[in-house]
């Protein structure tokens, strides 16, 4: 039998958590730079991490979001609109690719804005959202570790 927790255990605090699952829309993701991986392939894999969160016992909302700032910050407004939320999960997608940086800086600072106090957490892939909106602070299990790709290099410019 499949464990609904992704294989952590769980107690009814964090279960009885309000979260907001954020991550790009499949149709926003430039799968050019994921060989293997297509649209249809990412959203059953976002539907399987938000089965498990239901499975699990929490009240979450999914927001997807298009990669332009400002689109997003309309749309992740929306999705919040006048609920609380205890848990902001927010995704790889979003988080660790170099062009959605700023994407990545609006989506923090508005979840501020309208949700002071929210405890942040980070995904490393769709398998992996219960366990670190359970348990954020502890290592993933092997299987979800993702080894990050090397930094692109940076050009200091000297102050004006």
């Amino acid at each position: 039998m499949d464990d609904p927790g992704g294989g952590v255990e769980l107690d009814n605090s964090a279960s009885s958590s309000t979260v907001i699952s954020i991550g790009l829309h499949p149709s926003a993701v430039d799968y050019g730079s994921h060989p293997g991986l297509d649209e249809a392939t990412l959203t059953a894999r976002i539907k399987a991490g938000e089965s498990a969160l239901m499975a699990a016992g929490f009240d979450f909302v999914s927001c997807q979001l298009p990669a332009e700032p400002d689109e997003a910050e309309v749309s992740l407004r929306d999705c919040v609109g006048c609920r609380a939320f205890d848990v902001a999960m927010i995704g790889a997608g979003i988080r660790m690719a170099p062009e959605h940086t700023l994407l990545f800086e609006r989506v923090v600072n508005v979840l501020r804005d309208l949700s002071p106090g929210i405890r942040l957490c980070f995904n490393t892939r769709p398998e992996d959202t219960t366990h670190v909106v359970v348990q954020p602070e502890t290592p993933r299990p092997a299987s979800v570790v993702v080894q990050p790709s090397p930094a692109p290099s940076a050009v200091i410019l000297p102050a004006p």
